[in-house]
């Protein structure tokens, strides 16, 4: 693909996978598309060499592998971590709120969005409900809205006249209900509710037992700027490293290396990866133990992959913006559409050190395509990734790197057209080195 060709496609690949539940399911649908097979977590995997499998656990952490030509024990594992998560707004268990002849859904703030972003803009629902099912037991579905379906109409500037000198603040209680109608006149408020519910899963309301739902905007992403360099998106961060990581696999499948390739990608990072499917949690080492197991019968199968393995952390990176140069490092200014952005922080908030940057950028110079470094400005906190977690749970060596990006946690953001492709193109070397 050409780098617009290949910045379509991550669009496309956003724009269907409003939710962590959905990004699985679309990444899901282009596995199976490759010939890759699922496996069950609670199954016996008959593994074979060259083999293409992925599992997933509870519905929006995924991992799939390409089983090596060797032993994991004797060539390791080569692996592209993400996470399909993104910060915003979460409908509460009792979401409907009947006020003032309108019906409002109440949310709780998910991770670290910037909230003043999520105000007049075109947003909608999407995520899974869990429902009884004929013979009685709990089942899930994806549910999702497309249409514009609630706000969160801004306070006129009559009545916010400091609104442009000290910010848009939103109590996080108060003022991030959503509108989403007019009061019906004798019908229950959640009535309304429940009724989009029933329309998009085919449910009842007696058979919907709970859900998680994720505000989304539902605009579609866009090419913008002169030559249309540039894109918007919701997600960006850090679907865009998924499907880079996902294609670049996709891309290497029928090559032949001795290492197993894996792309692992976990929900929850945005709130601490705490969780079952969390990259603190045990999925990654309990995947990469069993094709181990699967590949060789000696007990010290295991560490043996473990210490000839490397890590790609991929998680989007704070692009250089010129109307606000206070906010930078100034000696690491990063430039959207110049190439993929090595992480570093000596406090080991991202999981890079001076071989695993090394290695990754001889995988950029392999490619033919130009890096960056990031250090964060001395007195601002930094963020983390996933990359730390994993290297420290798994003892792996590993790297931070990320595509450049503008609004980080917007519920809006931009990156550049050119810097997918390089990513894609630094990852697929990666895999493709023996």
């Amino acid at each position: 693909m050409t780098s617009p060709q290949l910045a379509q496609d991550l669009l496309d690949f956003i724009d269907a996978s409003p939710s962590p539940w959905h990004a699985a399911a679309t990444m899901e649908q282009r596995l199976l598309s490759h010939g890759f097979q699922k496996l069950e977590e609670s199954a016996v995997w008959p593994l074979s060499l060259g083999g293409r499998y992925y599992v997933i656990r509870d519905a929006s952490s995924i991992v799939a592998f390409i089983v090596g030509a060797a032993a994991p024990a004797e060539a390791g594992f080569k692996i592209l971590g993400a996470h399909t998560d993104s910060p915003g707004l979460r409908v509460k268990p009792r979401p409907v709120v009947d006020s003032d002849r309108f019906v409002r859904i109440a949310v709780e703030v998910y991770g670290g969005p910037i909230l003043a972003t999520f105000a007049d803009r075109d947003l909608s629902l999407a995520g899974r409900i869990a429902y009884r099912d004929g013979d009685g037991s709990v089942a899930t579905t994806l549910v999702r809205f497309a249409e514009p379906l609630l706000r969160l109409p801004n306070l006129a500037i009559h009545m916010n006249r400091a609104v442009n000198e000290d910010g848009l603040k939103l109590n996080k209680q108060t003022e991030l209900p959503l509108l989403l109608a007019n009061l019906p006149g004798d019908s229950p408020a959640n009535d309304v509710f429940y009724g989009l519910l029933e329309s998009a899963s085919g449910l009842t309301a007696d058979q919907i037992l709970s859900w998680e739902l994720n505000v989304h905007d539902s605009q579609k992403g866009a090419f913008w700027g002169a030559d249309r360099q540039f894109i918007a998106d919701s997600q960006l961060d850090n679907l865009a490293s998924c499907h880079a990581g996902l294609t670049a696999l996709l891309n290497c499948r029928e090559q032949i290396v001795a290492a197993t390739r894996v792309c692992a990608f976990f929900d929850h990072e945005e709130v601490g990866s705490e969780s079952n499917k969390g990259a603190a949690g045990s999925f990654l080492a309990d995947v990469l133990s069993r094709i181990a197991g699967a590949c060789g019968d000696r007990s010290d199968n295991y560490p043996r992959a473990l210490a000839q393995s490397f890590l790609v952390s991929a998680d989007m990176a704070h692009a250089y913006q010129p109307n606000f140069p206070a906010a930078y490092e100034p000696g690491h200014k990063i430039l959207v559409n110049h190439g993929p952005v090595i992480k570093i922080n000596v406090n080991h908030r991202y999981a890079s050190e001076c071989v695993s940057e090394a290695i990754f950028a001889q995988f950029c110079q392999q490619a033919g395509v130009p890096f960056q470094k990031y250090a964060h400005r001395g007195d601002l906190p930094c963020g983390s990734t996933i990359g730390p977690i994993t290297s420290a749970k798994l003892g792996i060596r590993s790297v931070d790197v990320g595509s450049p990006m503008w609004a980080m946690h917007s519920a809006r953001e931009s990156a550049g057209v050119a810097d997918h492709a390089y990513m894609v193109g630094a990852l697929e070397v990666f895999f493709s080195n023996p």
